[in-house]
């Protein structure tokens, strides 16, 4: 049976990589079903390979996200990230305000409130992640953080492509809308990706620049968040996210080296396209796993008062993303 397990999940990975690469109506819906299914089969059966997966989808995650900066340009990568700057610094500030009082108001810890809150406002599990070294938040805490925010990211992916559909957003709007109503990066390229190609386009670019955030935010928390040690000094703690620079990288070399070398223009745009074709159904298997590192374990972590402070502040922030871009608050063209 283990070894029937094992193949099953195997096969389930490498069908999320190959059927929507090779049946195009697949790949509006794969995101979803690939978390779905990922989080079934951890429940349900158990993840054969969770100390596998736990390890490496951080670092897959990254690599297509870099890979998906080879099929864009430098220059509308930095136009959306700039024009999103605004509004990310206005949810930021918003979520985190009001993930404090709701924290308050629950009598939630302080630690595992201002991880949720975090989580929520910036990107999901790697603000986390940033912000428990600042924090020393116990482990725990940052499960029960991760758990809440991972469930409402695989809501995410269900709730804003239908929505956006019965709105009539355009792929600009949704672009928008998923990069600052969604928490996790992988969430918002799953949704984004389901929407059409200037949507995953927009939707990367702009949730990468909220991602920046981490940055000043935990240098926030390591100085006037967290108690210090007994008889130490408060002190810097940073963990930036490698695969930003390295996307920006990556869209800059696809730009600008067929200009210096016009030869290999041809074969420049012929890789990249393959590179960000490749990344895209990487990512679904990327959240396959993600939702398969679910354990049942991480389920019974989760306390009733963090789940409310995660989903209220959620559903307040996408809510209000959604109005203002729908209203035409928020200019999502240039």
């Amino acid at each position: 049976m283990s070894k029937f397990k094992s193949a099953l999940f195997v096969l389930l990975a490498l069908a999320f990589l190959f059927v929507p690469w090779f049946w195009v109506p697949a790949r509006n819906w794969a995101p979803g079903l690939a978390v779905l299914f990922g989080i079934l089969f951890s429940v349900l059966w158990g993840n054969p390979f969770l100390s596998y997966t736990s390890r490496i989808t951080s670092p897959l995650l990254g690599a297509t996200i870099v890979g998906m900066g080879f099929g864009m340009k430098l220059m509308e990568v930095l136009q959306a990230g700039g024009s999103g700057f605004l509004y990310t610094l206005v949810g930021i500030s918003l979520g985190l305000g009001l993930g404090t009082l709701l924290g308050r108001f629950l009598k939630i810890p302080r630690n595992a409130s201002c991880l949720v809150s975090v989580g929520t406002s910036i990107c999901g599990g790697s603000a986390i992640a940033a912000a428990a070294p600042a924090l020393r938040a116990k482990s725990h805490e940052i499960a029960m953080a991760s758990a809440t925010v991972f469930a409402l990211n695989a809501v995410a992916l269900w709730v804003f492509p239908f929505v956006g559909h019965k709105l009539g957003f355009t792929e600009e709007q949704f672009g928008y809308w998923a990069a600052l109503g969604i928490h996790d990066t992988s969430s918002v390229v799953g949704a984004s990706m389901a929407y059409g190609e200037e949507a995953l386009r927009i939707g990367t670019t702009v949730k990468l620049a909220r991602a920046l955030w981490i940055i000043p935010v935990t240098l926030f928390i390591s100085w006037f968040v967290a108690e210090p040690e007994e008889g130490q000094r408060r002190k810097f703690q940073l963990k930036v996210p490698w695969f930003i620079p390295c996307f920006i990288a990556a869209a800059a070399l696809v730009t600008f080296l067929p200009q210096w070398l016009p030869a290999t223009a041809s074969a420049v745009i012929a890789t990249g396209g393959f590179l960000k074709d490749l990344s895209k159904y990487l990512m679904i298997v990327t959240l396959f796993l993600i939702g398969a590192n679910l354990s049942r374990e991480k389920l019974k972590e989760l306390g009733l008062r963090p789940v409310l402070q995660g989903l209220a502040l959620w559903i307040v922030l996408a809510t209000l993303w959604c109005l203002a871009i729908y209203w035409g608050w928020v200019k999502t063209t240039a």
